[in-house]
């Protein structure tokens, strides 16, 4: 995945949702009592990086995907699916986490490029994220 950059949608300027800082909302939690904190980016899929061979704005692959959610204890609050559809490159995302900071952390990826590499150690394989 590459060149991710910040995207603000129209229902950020709705009361639903507080501005906490560049890129960063706070909204009502779905699940619990308190609130959630989102941003929303778009990125690139890259089909010849490992992980990626059938990513499209309609198919965001699970590797390096989930590893990016995992790396910065996020979540998917938003799948922007119309946007998706439309699109023949740029992939919509919402991502969401309970605490601030790791949102903040997850927006240092912006204009950076993120990607898995397939790693054996002995008999294990794992999957490591890069990030550059």
């Amino acid at each position: 995945m590459k060149n991710f950059k910040n995207y603000t949608p129209e229902k950020y300027s709705s009361p639903k949702y507080r501005k906490v800082s560049d890129g960063i909302y706070a909204t009502k939690n779905p699940r619990i009592d308190g609130e959630v904190y989102v941003t929303s980016m778009t990125f690139e899929m890259e089909p010849e990086c490992y992980g990626e061979e059938d990513g499209c704005p309609t198919n965001i692959t699970q590797v390096p995907f989930e590893n990016l959610l995992d790396e910065f204890d996020l979540f998917v609050s938003d799948f922007y699916d119309d946007l998706n559809e439309k699109s023949d490159r740029l992939c919509y995302q919402e991502f969401g986490a309970t605490e601030l900071e790791c949102i903040q952390n997850l927006r240092t990826i912006l204009g950076k490029r993120v990607y898995a590499v397939l790693k054996t150690d002995g008999d294990d394989e794992y999957e490591e994220l890069v990030i550059e």
